[in-house]
């Protein structure tokens, strides 16, 4: 097994496909220089690889230490240093000084900022060393730098071979020992990271002081080979060579370098032979390889052999224990008789805008607190005040007695506060049980350990594995994180909440967009770790809030105007009349669905047949109807991942069909673009409502507008608040202001049928009436089909209802027979499908 192990390790592909390179041209009796050059450039790639690859960093100028290191051996090896060896020693010492300066500097900003600093420290480097002709030699370089230990280009050649293979390898360690598991999920999702205790700016700045390294390693290499030094290496011309060679072989793969230098190399010396102009040959191969195998030479020849990956790290997981520990609280130690957090005067303002004022709050342990209150209340701003998120504008807040108001992100997370998101913030690319290991690992080991096996570090796998096995997901500790329903993924934030030895669980929304068997094992999770930790809970759902805490604030307008036991705060009349009465009394004024059968004898407006989609091969619809008659609205149900999104993507063309056919007012939207689509009058609002957040209201509104939609003054006249917030950034909003924004923007096009996806996700009871009775106002005069996970919210207002069940229709009908059968909700839609159920929901498709 250890053998097999070994052959399909990447590091020795490095080795014999350098080995068979060199093989091959001592055959052919050509210079063995150009091999050298191929083993040089690989080690260049793979370390620009390292920072592009694994922390999400991209270096327009990583030849800024390629070339100046390049200098320093030469400087090195003529002032008097006698071998090669501590040149080079000198040059990577150099090469880290350099990156550590330099990384300073520019790792303040990110993106594009971050690349083009790079790429203007490279360009200083290159006009110093063309024109500082006194010490560099200017334009003819430097010239007869001596190599005492390797007279002959073959020693040296296979000295490099060596070095190189035994640098790929300690690059390959670095990528599974702690510190590098660290960069793949900082690359990943830098907020959460933070928020679990890495410093991520100390992170990175290690990340790009070690590709510093690496890549001066090689330009070293390359004086010794040329036995000379050049400016132009340092030159913009030549600044993105190691970026392009590790496009072209494959950004994302271990090997892509490699093969990225060979054929880089290779290529160049052959074409610049036969033409000046060679790239004129060699931008159409990149073009070619950008547009249809973007994964490069790696991911195409993995697409023709569907073999080994050699992707950037191995996708194992350690060992599952025979016994996993149950999980046991830090936070048990506490005293429950002294509060873990209080806030005093806790204030926010956003110049005039005050969004907390003056907040007093205790929170004690082993207790659930909740805080509710209705969109724009200040809750989500509070918690980022909490975490420091956000600065605060006056008042204090204290920690187990300690004033934590000052401390940054990580520090506060260092003492045992940690918080879920509203949107769900996980680490995609890593494995479910990683990314609990490497929350574990913030706490008790941090990022230290640059090349021992992190998934060697005991104690903590099996604290890994206690909280998967805590939050009932032990099973999928080996899944990728992409691959999970929501639910799975909800409960996946709470383990990596609970990683870092948490006192404090701050919880934003974690029912948020969850069906209702998932709310259930949600909600039950939550009440038991409030009995091991404190819980500050911030949740819409109101009936959920008031049967599992121990107690609720109310948070409106910045301040709390309430606190105390569920049963008070219910019957609290500021609270009835900003919160809950609203939820309870608009509803009462719901306008009656007297046009259904009005709607249903009008011509059918879509029309989709035999529908089958799905992704990669898999299929989650198969063999469904759909009908939507002009003005008609209908509730598309069904339970989480039964294909209801999947279904809205097939209609409005960003899935294609595997089988039948959807016309739409006569017109065949087979094979159309979504934009073609548009055109024809199909809108969606979509899920999490993708505005353009740095746009106002009126900006995003009359962007979308076009001649045939309703006008901004019809907008301001169905959604009334946002004439208010017209002149506000779409960021600014609260959940429920963008949801109506994202509403209008699909009236605005000239819209026959508009695809609402959860349209009610996260929105307070109030807020959810409002947006109801626009959609009951709309009702008849454009035909909706709406995507909701509670049935009870949108069958008061459709005319019909659709339900699937595992990918097929189940029930097609009346929306009020759906509405009024809660034991035929309970078969499609309750927690569990049991056998009765099942055979109903046959029955139903058949």
């Amino acid at each position: 097994m250890k053998v097999r192990s070994l052959l399909r390790h990447p590091v020795l592909w490095v080795a014999v496909v350098l080995n068979v390179l060199s093989a091959l041209w001592f055959a052919l009796g050509a210079p063995v220089s150009l091999v050298t050059q191929i083993a040089i450039y690989t080690l260049y790639g793979a370390g620009v690889n390292l920072l592009v690859g694994y922390t999400g960093l991209v270096p327009f100028g990583a030849s800024v230490f390629f070339g100046c290191a390049s200098y320093a051996a030469a400087f090195f090896l003529l002032g008097g240093i006698g071998n090669e060896f501590a040149a080079l020693a000198l040059s990577i010492a150099f090469s880290i000084l350099l990156g550590l300066a330099i990384g300073a500097i520019i790792l303040r900003r990110k993106g594009l900022y971050f690349s083009l600093l790079t790429l203007a420290f490279s360009q200083i480097a290159f006009e110093v060393a063309f024109k500082w002709t006194s010490v560099t030699g200017g334009e003819n370089g430097i010239q007869g730098v001596p190599r005492p230990n390797f007279a002959s280009d073959t020693s040296f050649h296979f000295f490099v071979v060596v070095t190189v293979v035994l640098a790929m390898w300690l690059m390959w360690r670095l990528a599974h020992a702690p510190f590098g598991r660290v960069l793949q999920a900082v690359r990943d999702n830098e907020q959460r990271a933070s928020s679990l205790g890495y410093n991520v700016y100390l992170v990175r700045l290690g990340s790009f002081t070690l590709m510093a390294a690496v890549v001066g390693y090689a330009g070293a290499l390359l004086t010794l080979m040329l036995q000379g030094v050049y400016a132009d290496n340092l030159s913009w011309q030549h600044a993105g060579d190691s970026l392009l060679m590790t496009v072209l072989g494959g950004v994302h793969h271990f090997l892509g370098p490699l093969w990225g230098a060979i054929a880089f190399i290779i290529l160049e010396n052959r074409l610049s032979a036969f033409t000046e102009n060679w790239w004129l040959i060699f931008a159409p191969i990149l073009i070619f390889f950008a547009l249809l195998s973007p994964e490069g030479i790696q991911g195409l020849a993995q697409r023709m052999v569907r073999r080994e990956r050699w992707t950037l790290t191995n996708n194992t997981i350690p060992p599952r224990p025979h016994a996993i520990k149950p999980y046991e609280s830090a936070a048990l130690a506490i005293d429950p008789a002294k509060p873990i957090l209080e806030t005093r005067k806790l204030s926010k303002s956003f110049g005039s805008l005050v969004t907390a004022k003056e907040i007093d709050l205790e929170v004690r342990p082993f207790v659930l607190h909740s805080i509710i209150g209705p969109n724009g209340a200040g809750k989500t701003t509070f918690y980022n005040m909490l975490t420091g998120v956000l600065p605060v504008s006056g008042g204090q807040i204290l920690f187990e007695g300690k004033d934590i108001t000052k401390l940054p992100i990580h520090a506060r997370a260092r003492l045992g506060i940690c918080r879920s998101f509203q949107i769900l913030s996980i680490f995609p690319n890593l494995t479910v049980f990683e990314n609990v290991r490497v929350a574990v690992q913030a706490q008790r080991h941090g990022a230290n350990g640059l090349f021992f096996d992190a998934h060697g570090l005991t104690a903590i796998n099996d604290r890994a594995w206690s909280i998967l096995d805590a939050v009932g997901l032990a099973d999928r500790a080996a899944d990728p994180c992409v691959n999970l329903p929501h639910g799975a993924k909800r409960l996946l934030e709470i383990a990596v909440t609970l990683a870092i030895d948490s006192k404090l669980l701050l919880l934003d929304e974690p029912l948020a967009g969850l069906a209702e068997a998932d709310r259930v094992v949600v909600a039950d999770l939550i009440r038991r770790l409030a009995e091991k930790h404190a819980v500050l809970l911030i949740e819409h759902d109101i009936d959920r809030v008031l049967a599992i805490s121990d107690r609720i604030s109310v948070l409106h307008q910045g301040r709390i105007i309430a606190d105390g036991k569920p049963a008070e705060v219910a019957s609290n009349p500021q609270v009835i009349a900003a919160y809950l009465g609203a939820s309870k009394t608009s509803g009462r004024h719901m306008p009656p669905a007297v046009e259904r059968l009005a709607h249903a004898s009008r011509r059918p407006l879509l029309d989709a047949r035999a529908m089958a989609v799905g992704y990669s091969g898999s299929t989650v619809l198969a063999g469904v109807n759909l009908t939507v008659h002009e003005g008609e609205a209908v509730a598309l149900l069904g339970r989480n991942g039964v294909g209801k999104t999947t279904m809205l993507k097939a209609l409005t063309g960003s899935l294609p069909l595997s089988a039948g056919a959807i016309t739409f007012n006569g017109v065949s939207l087979n094979g159309l673009k979504p934009y073609q689509i548009n055109r024809l009058g199909i809108s969606l609002v979509p899920e999490g409502r993708r505005l353009f957040p740095n746009l106002t209201v009126m900006e995003n509104l009359q962007l979308a507008a076009r001649s045939g939609g309703i006008s901004i003054a019809e907008v301001f006249e169905l959604f009334p608040r946002l004439q208010t917030r017209q002149k506000a950034r779409a960021e600014n909003l609260s959940g429920g202001e963008r949801q109506m924004v994202a509403i209008a923007r699909a009236l605005v096009v000239p819209s026959k049928l508009i695809l609402l996806d959860e349209p009610f996700e996260g929105l307070a009871p109030a807020v959810v009436n409002e947006v109801m009775e626009a959609l009951v106002k709309l009702r008849g005069k454009v035909a909706m089909i709406v995507v909701e996970h509670h049935a009870e919210t949108v069958l008061t207002i459709a005319d019909r209802a659709c339900v699937l069940v595992n990918g097929a229709v189940a029930f097609e009908g009346e929306a009020r027979t759906l509405g009024e059968d809660h034991a035929l909700q309970a078969r499609l839609l309750g927690v569990v499908q049991d056998e009765a159920s099942a055979s109903f929901a046959e029955q139903a498709i058949a």
